[in-house]
């Protein structure tokens, strides 16, 4: 039986929703928190993302991960550490399920392209971004704009990596019209997702990497705490195929990594003294991460990830490619919005940084493909090196 912590986010007690709260019977016998993960689940946004790049750019093969299938995956650990914790599973799985909406298509490479188009209007960040779908773009109710998230849902996406100091245009204009505290910590839920992120790109993209050929066992076994669980994973299991112990090694690394998380942060809470969703915020501290050790060998995970797999020259080729369709498109439909469809030419505003912020709205909301196809329609030639697997 599930028992709720005195810390955890309890969705009786949300802080509500910026246009008003339904009734208990609307809709099902669900909780708030329930409701906000459907709608996510049910929006376009989130079905977009099963054609926004992860790592691979515009992958050809069907066994790489997506935006879709990370935050999937992402959500599967989040749920695991927030029942371990006492923790609201559903507002979790929410955060985490909807935590990579406002990335464009080319991942950062068309985040780096969107932030120069618009470097003279406020820039652009996936993460502020993610809030503005959520809140205003996304819209499919009569009363109002957007999905109407509760407070802490809204609230975890803004600050699930900390208190943010100094928000951008996007996230100063929806604090305003629905304050989020921006300045003291997130709930232990939004917590969760964060480290679940990290713990599943950390662990997913050695996966894919090894795939698609840019990593070998040799390199992995650089690392001494992989070395070690290789040649514990070959002693236990000698004569299984290596592709099975490879990935035998992908789940144990992710649950070492969720074990390490529930010890520490544990720790962190007995430490703490919280005893409620509040004083989790006003806590001044990130409560929910791994141990010092843990936190540096993930560092020298990443480093190495870095070296090997992110800035591999075949991976840099392509995001240069899928930056230059963003810049192109960008550049166009300034020039002309009669390129872009009737209803977001006709909302169009005449000035900027209104203009060029709803034009980088469009782009941003783009897959992959569709970007690729537009591109091409505008030049008459399809982008060349752009799948790199």
């Amino acid at each position: 039986m599930f028992v709720r912590a005195n810390y955890a986010s309890d969705p009786q007690r949300s802080r509500g929703r910026e246009f008003g709260l339904e009734s208990a019977s609307a809709r099902g016998p669900r909780s708030a928190f329930q409701r906000d993960r459907d709608r996510i689940v049910h929006s376009i946004a989130f079905r977009r993302l099963r054609h926004k790049t992860q790592v691979f750019v515009a992958p050809d093969g069907d066994h790489y991960r997506v935006r879709l299938t990370h935050s999937l995956e992402v959500a599967q650990i989040g749920r695991v550490i927030a029942r371990a914790l006492g923790l609201d599973e559903d507002l979790t799985e929410a955060l985490c399920l909807a935590h990579d909406i406002g990335h464009p298509p080319f991942g950062h490479a068309g985040e780096d392209a969107l932030q120069e188009a618009l470097a003279d209007h406020g820039g652009f960040d996936h993460n502020a971004n993610t809030l503005r779908v959520l809140m205003r773009l996304e819209s499919p109710y009569v009363e109002h704009d957007g999905l109407n998230l509760t407070w802490d849902m809204l609230e975890g996406l803004a600050k699930h990596n900390g208190p943010v100091r100094r928000p951008t245009w996007a996230l100063r204009e929806l604090d305003a019209a629905f304050p989020l505290d921006l300045a003291s910590h997130a709930s232990l839920e939004a917590q969760v997702a964060a480290i679940s992120d990290d713990i599943a790109y950390d662990n997913h993209d050695i996966d894919d990497g090894l795939r698609a050929g840019f990593l070998t066992l040799d390199h992995l076994l650089e690392l001494p705490s992989l070395a070690d669980q290789w040649h514990a994973i070959e002693a236990r299991f000698p004569d299984a195929p290596r592709d099975r112990l490879l990935r035998e090694l992908v789940r144990g690394q992710i649950g070492r990594m969720v074990n390490d998380v529930l010890d520490e942060t544990r720790a962190r809470i007995a430490q703490s003294g919280v005893d409620s969703a509040d004083a989790v915020r006003a806590a001044g501290r990130t409560l929910c991460g791994f141990s010092e050790g843990m936190q540096r060998e993930e560092r020298v995970l990443k480093q190495f990830m870095y070296a090997r797999l992110y800035l591999h020259p075949e991976q840099v080729a392509a995001a240069e490619v899928g930056r230059a369709i963003i810049a192109r498109l960008f550049a166009a439909y300034a020039a002309d919005p009669a390129l872009m469809p009737e209803g977001w030419r006709d909302r169009l505003p005449a000035e900027n940084p209104a203009r060029a912020r709803t034009i980088a709205d469009y782009i941003a909301g783009m897959t992959d493909r569709f970007a690729i196809e537009h591109y091409t329609r505008l030049t008459g030639t399809p982008p060349q090196g752009l799948r790199n697997v």
